[in-house]
């Protein structure tokens, strides 16, 4: 049943964080671009479609604790320091995807749908928030990989 459970894990982490941490990295220079060509309908769609992405795989996303953590308490480790360290740091990722990353895409697209004029800094700090979430979501996998003091031999 860990077996089954670990390869459901990694799986929807694949499948569901990986499409947001692309798609949220190309955001900040495709609204960049749908502003810089003026009123560009096909520059809105790839925003609207970044967006759509994020916020769906967003939602799925949320398998992937599910399956951590019935795969924790199956392999006996939910005590362990690496774990509790992943734990965090997955729910300081989905806490800036929530809070910051999602919002601002939120506001950029009713901005370049409006035609309104984006200032490159909210881009900008959207990328960096962005980049704090791929960054969490990779220390958490290094964190998955290693598992310091793991006496399962790996």
């Amino acid at each position: 049943m860990t077996k089954v459970l670990l390869s459901l894990h990694v799986l929807a982490a694949i499948i569901a964080i990986g499409p947001v941490s692309i798609a949220a990295s190309m955001f900040p220079p495709a609204a960049r671009r749908a502003v810089a060509n003026g009123p560009d309908p096909s520059g809105t769609a790839a925003v609207q479609l970044l967006h759509r992405i994020c916020r769906v795989y967003a939602g799925v996303g949320l398998a992937v604790p599910v399956f951590g953590f019935a795969t924790a308490s199956y392999m006996n480790v939910l005590g362990s320091g690496w774990l509790i360290t992943s734990i965090f740091l997955t729910a300081a990722a989905a806490g800036i995807l929530v809070a910051f990353v999602l919002p601002r895409q939120d506001k950029l697209l009713d901005d370049i749908t409006n035609h309104n004029p984006i200032e490159q800094s909210r881009t900008a700090q959207l990328a960096m928030f962005t980049g704090f979430f791929n960054l969490l979501w990779a220390i958490v996998t290094v964190l998955m990989i290693v598992r310091p003091g793991s006496t399962t031999g790996a």
